[in-house]
């Protein structure tokens, strides 16, 4: 019932980014949306070819640029007592480490590179979204989505990799009476398949609702005048929940991703 009542919130927020943006493109003033419209570098903003290098591919790229260098300024003078830098990435690495231990077992720690640039690249893009001018690529659906896509594809063949057509059982646990087979098979199959599609969506409506609130609230600053410090206090208070939402949006996304492994490798 959760992820319908999301994927039907989504949904709409879906279709007011698609409204805002066009009318943002087409020069309808500055939408709080506008943020969103992808744009072909040097263009116009009317014409997107397919070959063209838009915002959205130039932030992708910073963003793993940038995680990178830090993964590699930090480790290629490795010492016994850590810098700060150090410090940074080896607590990056146990994050990750502790979280695929956790939820996934031993069988996880050969996953451990995909899992990491995951939520490294998610996180990278939820703080690239914060710096003014910039571009949040993980509050577009086809990016999201993509990635869902591919931890979806990539965790099925897994199992069925490791279990065969066994895997197929997944879908009806063990110890239900076969009576219940009918209802109960075609419940999970829907609940498995919407999963790429609440991992995508849940990213998405969350960087797209909080940046855009921060633009809305930051347009009410200078016309209020010397009442604009009510709205300032709110940009800055909302602009501290956001950090940390890019933080926690990173995590559930790739948890969940862990948890759908898990259900791969384990059958549970």
């Amino acid at each position: 019932m959760t992820e319908v009542v999301t994927e039907g919130v989504a949904g709409a927020v879906t279709e007011d980014v698609a409204e805002g943006a066009a009318h943002a493109a087409d020069g309808g003033g500055h939408s709080p949306l506008e943020q969103f419209v992808v744009k072909a570098l040097g263009g116009d903003g009317h014409d997107l070819p397919f070959y063209s290098f838009t915002n959205s591919a130039l932030f992708m790229v910073l963003g793993v640029v940038l995680v990178t260098l830090f993964i590699y300024l930090g480790m290629r003078r490795a010492v016994l007592v850590p810098t700060r830098w150090q410090t940074l990435v080896e607590l990056s690495y146990e994050f990750i480490a502790n979280m695929i231990r956790d939820n996934v077992g031993q069988e996880g720690r050969k996953y451990f590179g995909f899992i990491f640039t995951l939520f490294m690249f998610v996180f990278a893009g939820n703080l690239l979204g914060m710096m003014p001018y910039s571009f949040t690529y993980t509050s577009h659906i086809i990016v999201t989505f993509a990635m869902a896509a591919v931890v979806f594809i990539g965790v099925t063949v897994i199992g069925f990799m490791k279990h065969g057509l066994h895997f197929l059982s997944f879908f009806l646990p063990s110890g239900v009476p076969v009576i219940m087979a009918p209802l109960l098979i075609p419940i999970e199959i829907l609940s498995y398949f919407t999963r790429p599609v609440s991992l995508a969506l849940r990213l998405f409506a969350n960087m797209t609702a909080g940046h855009t609130m921060l633009k809305v609230f930051a347009g009410f600053i200078a016309p209020l005048g010397a009442l604009g410090v009510i709205p300032l206090a709110l940009v800055v208070g909302l602009t501290g929940l956001e950090f940390i939402i890019a933080f926690l949006q990173a995590y559930v996304f790739t948890i969940l991703s862990c948890v759908y492994l898990n259900d791969a490798l384990h059958m549970h």
